[in-house]
């Protein structure tokens, strides 16, 4: 493959993460020998927040009203359109029986977990799509009780939005929490939670250590680090369509990569000369964040054809992958690897992440290798289940008795053997 690199990104040492890794741990392990009382520790500590840490349904009455009706609205759409995806999602998964041999059935059932917690990120930006794609969700998945916390901003705690939002997706309680001591406190039951069985959401990176170190006695949805996005365009793109769709992910942060692949030449320089133009009209500090990872992360690759665009597509695994290109439904059947798909001009990621009805919660780092996104699957179990007649048995104790001895496990064999007795 011959590529040509009109950017690159700036080579960086990978991050340290022991001494987060530690920091995590210790406030795990206080938070759990201490309960609610060190939760509300670090959340005074952490947060900043000094009142009550759950909304209540009055404060969520009070917080609609406050709203404005085309706010409302807004949020209403997006969480029709999230529900809808979940619900079908959800209606793929149906329950089966197969006869392995006359008398002897075998099946499969999806059964919800009981609880989750759904965390909603609230440092820079108030994520209220966050709290719409994981709340909805999990209740589409016929999860019966969902927490959902979101880290207090300023005097009000959580913004008005945000209480509405996850109001509206189906929250059982709501916290006024961020960090390790959010997830810890839905993990381990505090604030009336029934400890959850599983945790979702994105969040910084104590938000995904502490996800990271608590799966195994919880389950979670991934591990997610900083958001990145993959273009793949030809010459009939759109150069400004293009420069503004990577800006878009870039105002994420300075950590956020962002990649164009392309066998146009022209058009992906018209793309190098235009985004510090366009990042120069935003606010100053969205500009900022898109500056520094345009400067930093960012690439611009050419390429031969679109084979070997697709090649490098594959092995980026972007958490967003947008192709601005002719024959979308090659791309559609070609591409491995990716969170999600955005085909055509027409589609952008903010769609996905706002109110198209996809999930926003991606792999990240080039995890879409070998995991897809949030999905109603994620708050399913799928178990398995035998029943059979005696007769329909004999064949399969037989069989089971020979191969736990020829394993050496003779326990196991006589199990069997006493399903062969006569006399029973």
């Amino acid at each position: 493959m011959t590529v040509q690199y009109l950017k690159t990104a700036i080579p960086h040492a990978p991050e340290r993460q022991i001494e987060l890794r530690d920091q995590v741990t210790d406030i795990l392990l206080a938070i759990e020998k201490g309960g609610e009382a060190e939760a509300l520790r670090f959340a005074r500590k952490f947060d900043n927040w000094e009142g009550d840490i759950v909304v209540t349904p009055e404060e969520i009455a009070a917080a609609t009203q406050r709203l404005s009706p085309s706010v409302r609205a807004d949020i209403d759409f997006s969480h029709d359109n999230i529900r809808r995806f979940a619900e079908a999602q959800r209606a793929t998964l149906s329950d089966m029986e197969i006869e392995m041999a006359p008398g002897f059935f075998a099946g499969q059932k999806s059964i919800p977990v009981l609880s989750a917690g759904c965390y909603a990120p609230g440092g820079r930006f108030s994520h209220v799509a966050s709290a719409l794609m994981t709340i909805t969700t999990a209740k589409a998945a016929g999860v019966e009780f969902v927490a959902a916390s979101s880290p207090p901003r300023g005097a009000q705690g959580i913004s008005d939005e945000m209480a509405y939002a996850m109001h509206l997706a189906g929250a059982d309680r709501i916290l006024r929490m961020g960090g390790v001591q959010a997830i810890a406190s839905m993990a381990f039951g505090f604030f009336d939670i029934p400890a959850v069985d599983t945790l979702a959401g994105p969040g910084n990176a104590w938000v995904a250590e502490a996800k990271r170190q608590l799966f195994g006695r919880v389950g979670i949805d991934m591990v997610a680090g900083p958001t990145d996005s993959l273009i793949l365009a030809d010459g009939t793109a759109d150069a400004e369509v293009v420069a503004w769709d990577m800006i878009g992910q870039m105002e994420h942060g300075a950590d956020s990569p962002v990649w164009l692949v392309t066998n146009n030449a022209e058009m992906a320089q018209q793309v190098v000369d235009m985004i510090p133009v366009l990042i120069g009209s935003l606010p100053a500090a969205n500009a900022g964040s898109a500056q520094a990872a345009w400067d930093n992360l960012a690439e611009i690759a050419v390429c031969n054809s679109r084979e070997e665009m697709a090649q490098m597509a594959d092995r980026y695994a972007p958490e967003h992958l947008h192709v601005q290109a002719e024959d979308l439904d090659w791309w559609l059947g070609r591409l491995k690897a990716y969170g999600s798909l955005f085909l055509g001009e027409e589609t952008t990621v903010a769609f996905g992440d706002k109110a198209s009805g996809p999930n926003h919660v991606l792999p990240t780092s080039g995890a879409a290798r070998y995991t897809g996104g949030l999905s109603v699957h994620k708050f399913l179990k799928t178990v398995t289940w035998q029943r059979s007649t005696k007769e329909a048995a004999q064949r399969v104790a037989e069989v089971t008795a020979r191969i736990s001895r020829l394993e050496g496990m003779e326990a196991h064999a006589r199990t069997a053997d006493i399903r062969l007795s006569p006399r029973r």
